[in-house]
């Protein structure tokens, strides 16, 4: 296996200084972090002089568009310019090749440098990763605001928008001071925070509620009520016209009950014996831990990972098996 680079934050910026055409990776399901993230470095990388353009497997959720509106039309690979070429490749809150999806096989190889902040990961191009940072918008604006370079104005809605997001509103356990510190530089640059906190927090599509009523119907809970599981297959998703991206709250339902001490959603994507599996802690309990049984990762409080089974019975015994080892 290639031996890959920890960098600094002063070796990081002398590559991001270098003008030259670049592709902003992220992973697939993106979120506001992934997101705001990337188009918070792009936004940056034009402002000295590259050109830049943001990448995912997947299509950005409906909820987040807001995020993008006239920045990007899509974040699709088919949608790159075929002008676009000889560009370099960084990606952002991206803690494995596995999270990069279908870019992978394109891709893969050719990330230079790699910007995440996941406690557990599989580092794939010379890196910096800052487990302490509660999202990955911290490490990219510490990042501005190292470069000493004016920031552009765009970029402090989109920062915001990322940190708040992977905070859950600066509820989690994984806000510090530093966090705190860091919302209120991109707070006083003048952005709408009631607005940005509405769009991430504040609406839910008719969708996203039939979703979390679906999954209230099929949680299943275990060791007295510590442990709640709610898992939908394809053939769930389809019956109630649902999409993935319905299903992004469905953890936070999850772990919202009360009693509920790790929260997991489970969902199947496809007719594939695939599961994708979201995981979160309401105590002091690795999940991310968990989720690398099955080659996944994350935070301690909040991991996901992609397993195989026959079908979501088998998927929901074989995550409460792992979690149950993980407690002995």
């Amino acid at each position: 296996m290639k031996d890959f680079r920890e960098l600094d934050f002063e070796q990081v910026l002398e590559q991001l200084l270098i003008p030259r055409p670049t592709c902003v990776l992220f992973h697939v399901h993106p979120d506001a972090d992934a997101i705001g993230s990337a188009f918070a470095l792009a936004a940056f990388l034009r402002s000295v002089g590259s050109p830049a353009y943001c990448l995912c497997a997947d299509e950005i959720p409906q909820r987040l568009r807001f995020l993008t509106d006239g920045l990007q039309d899509s974040v699709l690979p088919e949608s790159l310019p075929p002008s676009f070429t000889d560009f370099r490749v960084i990606s952002v809150d991206t803690a494995s090749p596995a999270q990069m999806g279908a870019l992978y096989e394109t891709y893969g190889d050719k990330v230079s440098l790699m910007i995440d902040h996941h406690e557990m990961g599989e580092p794939y191009a010379d890196h910096l990763i800052c487990p302490d940072a509660a999202a990955c918008g911290e490490i990219i604006f510490d990042l501005l605001a190292a470069s000493g370079k004016e920031v552009p104005e765009s970029c402090a809605r989109l920062l915001y928008a990322a940190i708040s997001a992977d905070t859950g509103g600066f509820r989690y356990s994984n806000v510090t001071k530093e966090t705190h510190l860091r919302a209120a530089a991109l707070v006083e640059s003048g952005i709408d925070v009631a607005e940005i906190s509405h769009q991430l927090f504040g609406i839910k599509s008719l969708a996203v509620l039939r979703a979390e009523r679906l999954g209230f119907e099929k949680l299943r809970l275990f060791e007295g009520g510590k442990i709640g599981i709610a898992a939908i297959s394809f053939e769930d998703k389809k019956f109630n016209k649902l999409q993935d991206e319905h299903l992004s709250t469905m953890v936070d339902m999850v772990r919202s009950v009360e009693g509920v001490e790790i929260a997991v959603a489970i969902r199947q994507p496809t007719q594939e014996r695939s599961f994708r599996v979201s995981m979160r802690a309401n105590i002091d309990f690795d999940v991310a831990a968990v989720c690398a049984t099955f080659g996944g990762g994350g935070h301690r409080r909040a991991a996901g990972a992609t397993l195989v089974a026959k079908d979501t019975d088998e998927a929901e015994r074989l995550v409460l098996n792992a979690i149950l080892n993980s407690m002995r």
